[in-house]
């Protein structure tokens, strides 16, 4: 009996003409999947899964608590929000969003994405596209999730379904590059599933669309996006410890540095969240199974990692002397204008602090204070007023409130002869009073 073959699979499997698409489903509701299942919801129908059941209630009631999304773009948009996986099975391409962390000895935990592929693959169908855009090593596409698809789905790879890439490049807390503003890149595992993805995202950010020449190369080009700015943060980082032992200051030097045509605008800091202080160590990884020593990817990383022991020093030399000292730190999360506080750096800052025996109090304008506590066991302070005035105020996260901070509430916060540590160079302009030491990086 001759074999029955569907249409729409002709047009994947032997044409570069993509199969129509209806359905999407996006499995992972953060900040890159919500952005991107809202954007794909005004041209397909969207279907967006997230285990998590208070995420997705919030998401229904139109608040968006990473502040990607606002609430009337949240209630106007068709997206389908749902954690029942049985909802997704008439869906043609699955986009999976979830995060890519490391463990505690900095190794890729590839756990988030084994799970998402567990769920996808029982619902596939012929001629299926599941296309990841999680930020990975090379070869974990198409060599670590493939095969758990295929067991799921009982069915092969690159012939009754089918993969692709196309890495996220959300930027949180930017409200300029977002997920329709920027160039995405897209691959395949054939040229027609690359014209397929290409539509898709095409269709949200007006074709604005790369495509590579394989899903290693685009695997290849998201993880070194953010172990180059590792590195060059890294390098910044080094020079500010030797300018500060010269008694130069760093934003002095970048600002006169900067003036020359090619010069990289990079600052120093504190280098959390979940990409840039995370996606080198997968590259690293990749790279000594392959017996290489990546040294410079590795060096960046311990200077970066360091460089809270570097700050907490300075602050101990700033309050050699002083009495019972107390320190407030303005700021906790891993980046300005956002409410995540996964992997920050301040935690470590903090840690170096109390462990000195210092008195830490912290504030954050946008953190949750629930997962301060949980996360951190960090009871936040709810307000500036009215506080007794501290040895010394870390301007550490660089969130408008405190951006927008006058010199006459420092005053308040800090006691006479008392310090202000502006890691960010947030008041540099400002006319802090004689009293009080301004100290940057």
């Amino acid at each position: 009996m001759a074999q029955t073959i569907d249409k729409s699979e002709i047009k994947i499997l032997n044409t570069n003409s993509p199969a129509p698409i209806q359905k999407i489903a996006v499995i992972g509701l953060g900040y890159v999947g919500l952005p991107l299942a809202v954007a794909l919801a005004k041209n397909y129908q969207v279907t967006g899964f997230d285990i998590s059941l208070p995420r997705l209630e919030e998401l229904k009631n139109g608040f968006d608590r990473t502040g990607e999304i606002d609430e009337a773009s949240l209630r106007s948009s068709s997206l389908h929000l749902t954690s029942d996986a049985m909802e997704l099975k008439d869906c043609q391409v699955f986009i999976v969003t979830v995060p890519t962390p490391v463990t505690q000895d900095n190794t890729p935990d590839l756990t988030p994405l084994e799970k998402a592929s567990l769920t996808v693959g029982p619902l596939l169908k012929k001629g299926d596209i599941v296309c990841y855009e999680s930020t990975v090593y090379p070869g974990v596409t198409e060599d670590f999730c493939a095969p758990i698809l295929e067991k799921a789905s009982s069915f092969k790879s690159g012939q009754d379904f089918f993969l692709g890439y196309s890495p996220e490049r959300i930027n949180p807390g930017d409200k300029v590059h977002t997920v329709d503003k920027i160039t995405k890149i897209v691959s395949g595992q054939t040229p027609a599933v690359a014209e397929t993805l290409r539509q898709i995202y095409g269709s949200m950010n007006g074709d604005n669309i790369f495509v590579a020449k394989s899903i290693k190369t685009a695997e290849a080009a998201k993880v070194i996006e953010n172990t180059q700015r590792d590195i060059n943060i890294a390098f910044i980082n080094e020079i500010t410890q030797i300018f500060h032992a010269m008694d130069v200051g760093i934003y002095d030097v970048l600002e006169a540095a900067g003036t020359k045509w090619n010069f990289l605008p990079f600052q120093p800091g504190l280098v959390g969240g979940h990409c840039i202080g995370v996606d080198p160590y997968y590259l690293a990884t990749a790279a000594k199974a392959l017996n290489i020593d990546p040294k410079i990817i590795l060096a960046g990383r311990r200077i970066n990692e360091d460089m809270s022991a570097h700050i907490a020093q300075r602050i101990l030399n700033q309050l050699n002397g002083t009495q019972q000292p107390r320190v407030l730190v303005l700021g906790l999360t891993f980046k300005e204008n956002v409410p995540d506080l996964r992997n920050t750096k301040i935690i470590d800052l903090i840690l170096h602090l109390k462990e000195a025996g210092i008195a830490v109090d912290v504030h954050d304008a946008y953190a949750d204070a629930k997962e301060a506590k949980a996360f951190f066991g960090i009871d936040l302070i709810t307000h500036l007023e009215g506080l007794e005035p501290y040895h010394c105020v870390v301007g550490a996260v660089a969130h408008e409130p405190y951006r927008a901070l006058s010199p006459n509430a420092f005053v308040q916060l800090i006691h006479t002869q008392g310090t202000l540590f502006d890691l960010k160079n947030m008041w540099s302009t400002e006319n802090i009073p004689e009293n009080i030491s301004y100290q940057t990086l």
